[in-house]
């Protein structure tokens, strides 16, 4: 009996101790904006917290959390394990959560959704409770990345140098026999005869003379490569200054900001 009691507090340290570590961030807007709560246990109804409903978006610290769309763990419910959360949408559970508590071990049965990013991405997220200033930016300028060379290979006709002086001899006979049939239709006789010869040795030489008209230079198809440069257009990040108590801060975007951004006390952005 003693060791059996003492098997169940030993479980039960066990379970408050993975509790205690579990850590779930519940945001009001998508991308760790707005109004935020964290929890480290379970709450079973939201009503209470100002944030019933109006989850979208999640940052898991610590731990694994199921998460339901109805009080007292009750509704659709998925399991969310470490990592970011920017949209609920993709899950279906955009402002639906109304209960959360940490979960020690699998579930059958349940969903557990692929995070965003395993490891929290969330530098620039307002903590809960944190307060946070609107300050005026004083610059912005766009960088672009490095112009990028893009080939490719195509095929084209291409000048083949070929020796002046060497006889053409596909030509001449190609010429030959059409001079010999032009000259056999044309004589009479005997002088059919000669008139087929004369048309060969004629046809020979025209067509000779065809195939080296062209300075000793030929054609053929081969594969080229051709390249072009490229220059991009979109920016690769904005470059952003801002004035926080008198103090210049810069920071690189990902999105082009508005007229102000948002600091906390430290002058550190925030979402």
């Amino acid at each position: 009996m003693k060791r059996t009691l003492q098997t169940i507090v030993a479980a039960a340290a066990l379970v408050a101790a993975g509790h205690a570590a579990a850590q779930i961030t519940f945001y009001e807007g998508e991308g760790y904006r707005g109004r935020a709560m964290t929890a480290d246990k379970e709450v079973w109804n939201f009503d209470r917290t100002g944030m019933n409903d109006k989850t979208s978006s999640i940052v898991v610290d610590r731990g694994r959390w199921e998460v339901c769309e109805h009080a007292r763990f009750e509704g659709r419910c998925v399991i969310l394990r470490r990592g970011s959360y920017p949209s609920l949408r993709d899950i279906g559970m955009n402002n639906t959560i109304s209960s959360v508590r940490p979960v020690m071990r699998d579930r059958p049965g349940f969903e557990q959704p692929q995070p965003v990013a395993e490891v929290p991405d969330y530098q620039w997220r307002r903590r809960p409770n944190e307060r946070v200033y609107e300050v005026p930016v004083t610059s912005v300028r766009a960088v672009v990345g490095t112009p990028t060379q893009r080939c490719w290979v195509e095929r084209q006709q291409v000048p083949v140098a070929a020796p002046r002086n060497d006889p053409n001899v596909g030509g001449a006979v190609v010429g030959a026999l059409i001079g010999g049939v032009l000259g056999h239709q044309v004589g009479r006789g005997g002088g059919r005869d000669a008139a087929t010869a004369a048309g060969v040795i004629g046809g020979a030489v025209v067509g000779s003379n065809v195939g080296n008209s062209n300075n000793g230079t030929a054609y053929a198809d081969r594969d080229v490569q051709r390249c072009q440069t490229v220059t991009n257009a979109t920016p690769e990040y904005w470059d952003v200054t801002y004035n926080y108590r008198g103090v210049e801060h810069r920071i690189q975007m990902t999105a082009p900001p508005g007229a102000t951004i948002i600091v906390n006390e430290r002058g550190e952005p925030r979402q």
